[in-house]
Order: structure tokens, then sequence, then C-alpha cells
């Protein structure tokens, strides 16, 4: 691939973390690291996304992937991916033997167990590093990128700019697809396009069922960071889980936790060797201690739901507690301070790993299990309402007026000076209808 000024290239296309953060990802390529990571772990349960795009474009991604690896200076690029995914890894491995690439870049399969997709978890089994407590993985040497990340940055060196993203819908539904989405379509159109006529019979889980939170109203639209939607019934154990609220959680937890401490020895980050201990903050709350300062620990939550969802004997909420003292903590001003340096994992991890088979049984799932095969025609949106902020930082500034006519992939909204976000592109060919702080909304329309 010819030299090239990525990160400039990955800025103008307006490329952010396509796994659900959101971060700019030319910021990530403004820094030098040891290890570029390919998180194709895909942890949460029914999406189906990374692997389908890591099969059907194999050398675009390994390409997109080994140029921003060669722009951080790393010098080794790794590739987590589930070791379920057999016929994937044969695929990529084929394609980095075609490319030449096996000196640089590698498959590393990884158990299929959850959070393997969590950063932390992604650095320490792909390179034995541990990050530190409020730590990011630069760190320790690592930039992290995703697979559609990766794909958005080939894209990108062919002038590109990301005006589209891929997204499973799944769940208790008859036919779970992937679909190819302009940014900004209608979410209540999706489900149309999947066959779904009763949506309102619903409950809409926006992202995977483990981290994603139900949404209160579906008449939204589609951003960068969308990866998938979970239908599931209203009366549904985990929409009834997900649904509690902080003050019910509080009143629930306090009255039934059992002490038991499984919610810290299955925390993924307690695992690592942090400090966050669920059942400190548990502790805390039953008592009602009013000096709450040594719960800073709390802040070392990354909310995978792992103690809520899957650990707790009793199906009572330390998450949403540890949210609580987060907040709490918040207003009064205190932040916790690492104590350490240096982490080793503790000695029970390797037996305290979750399958994800007995996760998606324990959260009821098993029965929509299913594959959701990316449909190859693309969807076509007639109307999109494009966000101003689906990424972390600053809402991008419209550079469109209303009645404007643009075509795909124009840009439409930039970074606010001396400020960290991203880029904006119309996703489709039409008039602007509407600009306001919030969104840019485009309709088909003929052009003059």
């Amino acid at each position: 691939m010819k030299k090239v000024d990525l990160q400039q290239i990955v800025k103008d296309a307006g490329i952010v973390g396509a796994g659900g953060a959101g971060f700019p990802t030319h910021a990530k390529l403004t820094e030098k690291a040891e290890y570029i990571l390919l998180n194709a772990a895909e942890c949460e349960p029914l999406l189906r996304v990374d692997q389908q795009l890591m099969e059907i474009y194999p050398k675009e991604i390994i390409l997109g992937f080994e140029a921003a690896g060669k722009q951080v200076g790393a010098s080794q690029a790794i590739i987590g991916i589930k070791n379920k995914h057999k016929k994937v890894i044969n695929i990529l491995n084929e394609a980095i033997e075609a490319l030449n690439l096996t000196e640089y870049v590698k498959v590393t399969p990884l158990e299929d167990v959850y959070p393997a997709g969590d950063e932390h978890v992604l650095v320490y089994e792909l390179t034995k590093k541990i990050v530190p407590e409020l730590g990011i993985p630069l760190r320790v040497g690592c930039v992290v990128i995703n697979s559609e990340t990766a794909l958005n940055i080939y894209n990108a060196i062919n002038q590109l700019p990301v005006t589209d993203t891929y997204l499973t819908i799944a769940g208790d539904i008859e036919n779970p697809v992937t679909l190819k989405v302009p940014v900004g379509t209608p979410i209540r159109a999706l489900f149309e396009k999947a066959g779904i006529k009763d949506i309102d019979s619903y409950a809409v889980i926006d992202g995977g069922p483990m981290m994603g939170p139900v949404m209160e109203n579906i008449d939204g639209f589609v951003n960068k960071k969308s990866k998938g939607y979970i239908l599931l019934k209203k009366d549904h154990f985990l929409i009834k889980r997900k649904t509690v609220s902080l003050e019910r959680a509080s009143v629930v937890s306090r009255t039934a936790c059992e002490q038991c401490r499984m919610c810290t020895d299955l925390c993924p980050r307690y695992l690592l060797g942090h400090n966050m201990q669920p059942h400190k903050m548990m502790r805390t709350l039953g008592y009602q201690l009013k000096d709450i300062s040594e719960q800073d620990i709390s802040q070392l939550c990354c909310e995978c739901n792992v103690c809520e969802l899957f650990a707790c004997p009793v199906n009572i909420h330390p998450r949403a507690v540890n949210v609580i003292y987060k907040k709490k903590l918040q207003e009064q001003g205190i932040r916790y301070e690492p104590i350490k340096t240096e982490f080793t994992p503790r000695v029970a991890r390797d037996f305290r790993l979750i399958p994800t088979k007995r996760l998606i049984f324990k959260l009821g799932l098993h029965d929509y299990d299913r594959p959701a095969p990316l449909d190859f025609d693309e969807y076509k949106s007639s109307y999109v309402e494009i966000p101003m902020s689906q990424h972390i930082g600053r809402p991008s500034q419209p550079i469109v007026s209303a009645g404007e006519q643009v075509k795909k992939g124009q840009l439409i909204a930039v970074i606010p000076e001396n400020s960290l976000g991203a880029a904006i592109h119309a996703s489709i060919d039409g008039v602007v209808v509407k600009v306001d702080e919030k969104s840019i909304a485009i309709k088909v329309g003929d052009y003059e």
C-alpha cells in the first residue's frame, strides 16, 4: 500500500470506533505503540456483524489494519477472534498469506468467553500485558481497533468516507438479519425491512443484550456506532431486569443481598488484578454508610454487567449500585487514585471465565442464538436524520443549509476547532430539509 497521510485521511473520512464506543479513530493514530490489536471478538450474544465482515472482506480489513499498524509504528499486528469461528480464521490466514503479511499480521484465537471483547481483557489475552486501573491500552503500548473500523480505514484510503454502518437485527423474531444501512436511517424502518409487523409488542435493546440499554423510544436514527438491535417480548426476563430503575435497584439490593461476593469473584476487571470489588458497594449500601470516599473503586467498573446478569445468585443489581456510587462520587468531586502501577491476574482467573453458551442460557436467549445472514441487497433509505453527536467528543458543526442539495459522501458537518470529534458526511443523495445543532435531515429528491 502506497505511503499516505493516514491520520489525516481517517480524520477527513469521519471514522470512529465502530464497536460501540465511537472514539474518533484519527486520535488513536496520533500515538506510537508496540502492538496494534484487532478486536474481532464480538462477544455480545446474538450480534453477527464482525464475523461476517471478516469472511466477506478479509483482504480489505487486513489491509486497513496493516495501514493503521504502520501508522502507529507497531511491530506486530494481532487479530483476536474467537476460536469457534474456524472458517473465518482459515479465511483470514489465507488472506494474510496471499498479501505476504505473515511476518507482520497474525491471528490469535480467543476462548469463547464473555467479555473477551473488553479492551482490557483483549489486551491481556493477546499480549499478556495488563492495562492499569482507569487506563487505556496505550498505557501498555497497544492500540485497539475493531473489524469494521479497519474496513472503514481501507475504504478511506480509497476515498470513501463513512456513510454506512453494519448492524444485526435479532432476538425473538422469525428471520434474524444483518444489514448495511445509511447512517441516519430511521430505526423503525429497519424493523419493517426485517419483516416485523407488530413492533410495538416488543422491547428493543440498543446494542448487545449484556451492555445495551432498552430503548425508551424506537423512533430514533441509526448512527456510526450502531451495531445491532435485539427484539424481545416486553415480559422477557432480560427486559424486566434491564428496565428496573436505579431507585428500585437500590431498595431491592439493600434488602436482598446475601453478601456471597460472587459479583466480585466473577468481575473481569477484578480477575485482571484491579481493585474493582462490587460486593463492597453492596455492603456500603446495606449499612447505609455516610462516608462513601472508600467506595471510589466503583469508578473502576466497566459496566459489562457480569455481576448483575450472570454472577448474582439472587438476581439483584450490583452494576446498578456501582452506577449509583459513581454518580455520588462525581457529585462530591471524589476520583479514584490508583495505588498500584503493576498488576498481575488473580490466581483463580482461568477458572472463572464465563463461557458464552452458559451466558446465553442464563439470559434466556438460547432459542434466539441463530445466524443472522448479511442481506446483500443494500438498504435504501429515502430519509435520514444524521446526529451531530455520534462519537466521543464535541458535536460536529453543520456546514450545509436547509434546501441545499447534497450527494452521498459529501462533507456536511465538521469538527469544532481545537476539539475532539468526527467529520460527518451525507449518507444518501438528496435535499437537506432540516439543520440544527442536533441533527441534519436529508430527503431523497431530484437534482436540478
